[in-house]
């Protein structure tokens, strides 16, 4: 293989320790091959990066092996070219398999310019992925704990989910509070209602009736501990969010005028694919490594399945939620974009298509730096009358009607 790389080092990451190969000229203009093993500790990091430095290498590859290759890459990532490869796209040829043949064979991939590299965001956006992601992982986990507080409640026999539609809100804290502090009389629970609320108060003392013990009350009281610590940590996770991504706030503001996108998602979609869109040729680029966009597998004329590849699942979750919010938004652009998917393709695929299209659509606003300009509910009509207006003329006449078509005048 032609040699583009001249002096490369492959890294085979692992938990404990991390195994390199460096090729580089040798005096009679042959390849030299050097292999040494290093630990992960930020002291054998250290020596292996004195290592590579010995040998004049310009360009370390690592596989991204779950999480193990981040303390290498921090400690690389400002002395040398670090490229980030996926463990898909490097097979090992069939015969030995251990850590220096793969160090080695993954070398001579790099140094041939055989390896395509990963997405790897600038520190800024890595920090901020780290806070967003945690914050939603927070958020779930607060969801599974109200879920776990219903179900708390059904074993006691009290139907407050049934009469208040919050029982998380000021009124359902207060009843619950008091129930945890002793106060089991339906009456005397009813009067902490708030607001709309204390007029559903006859059935608040209806459902409010059941059987509170003591250990129900160690276990929802429990449940509320834990729910206002998850409310605590979510709370300093957005302010940490909010002073990390000041410097993109413009950029999240732009993303904030989709429809459907509210501030929270702009900034899970800031921190998963960064705001420098120079790094994806195109949109079509970007919804391809983000999966958003069906596969291309053909061989011999033949089509295979269009399966989507996978991709970040925070910015699936984050596409998902806006997507869901812009086609319940009438008169826009992406709610007709659904409604004439679903119809074709089903609710599934119909939602992926909004998805891509408002990926898409922040590739475009972050690379000119445009406000979303919305194409109305109305585009596909206007777009091809004359086949809106065939549509419609032949529904009606399914329906058993004449239909006389008249010109109005502009």
């Amino acid at each position: 293989m032609e040699v583009i790389v001249e002096r490369q080092c492959a890294l085979d990451v692992h938990k404990a320790q991390v195994t390199a190969c460096v090729r580089v000229p040798g005096p009679g203009g042959e390849r030299v091959q050097h292999v040494e093993q290093f630990t992960t500790t930020v002291r054998g990091l250290l020596v292996l990066r004195d290592w590579l430095d010995a040998h004049g290498v310009t360009h370390v590859v690592m596989e991204a092996t779950g999480v193990y290759w981040k303390p290498v890459w921090h400690v690389l990532e400002t002395d040398f070219e670090c490229m980030l490869v996926n463990a898909r796209h490097v097979k090992q040829v069939p015969g030995r398999k251990t850590d220096v043949s793969d160090a080695a064979w993954l070398c001579q991939l790099a140094e041939a310019g055989l390896l395509r590299p990963s997405f790897v965001p600038p520190k800024p956006i890595r920090d901020l992925r780290q806070l967003t992601r945690y914050r939603r992982a927070q958020i779930a986990e607060r969801q599974r704990e109200a879920n776990r507080l219903h179900k708390a409640l059904e074993d006691t026999g009290i139907k407050l989910d049934c009469v208040a539609s919050d029982i998380l809100g000021v009124s359902g804290r207060a009843m619950l509070g008091a129930l945890v502090a002793g106060t089991t009389d339906p009456k005397m629970l009813a009067e902490l209602a708030r607001g709309k609320l204390r007029t559903k108060i006859p059935a608040l003392r209806e459902a409010l009736e059941g059987r509170f013990d003591h250990l129900h009350a160690l276990l929802i009281g429990a449940i509320l501990a834990h729910l206002d610590f998850l409310d605590e940590q979510v709370e300093r996770l957005s302010d940490a969010i909010e002073e990390q991504i000041a410097p993109f706030a413009p950029a999240v503001e732009l993303l904030c005028t989709i429809p459907g996108v509210g501030r929270r998602t702009a900034e899970v979609i800031i921190a998963e694919i960064g705001g420098d869109m120079s790094v994806f040729p195109s949109a079509e680029h970007l919804a391809s490594w983000a999966g958003q966009c069906p596969g291309n597998d053909q061989s011999a004329g033949i089509r295979r399945s269009g399966r989507t590849r996978k991709g970040s699942k925070w910015l699936d979750t984050a596409l998902k939620g806006a997507a869901m919010a812009t086609i319940r938004t009438n008169g826009t652009y992406l709610q007709a974009l659904y409604r004439r998917k679903r119809s074709q393709l089903g609710h599934g695929r119909a939602l992926g298509a909004v998805k891509h299209s408002i990926l898409c659509a922040c590739w475009h606003m972050l690379t000119t730096g445009e406000l979303y300009a919305d194409m109305g509910g109305d585009y596909f009509a206007r777009r091809d009358p004359e086949r809106a207006t065939r549509r419609l003329v032949a529904q009606l006449e399914r329906l058993g009607h004449t239909v006389t078509l008249e010109e109005v005048a502009a």
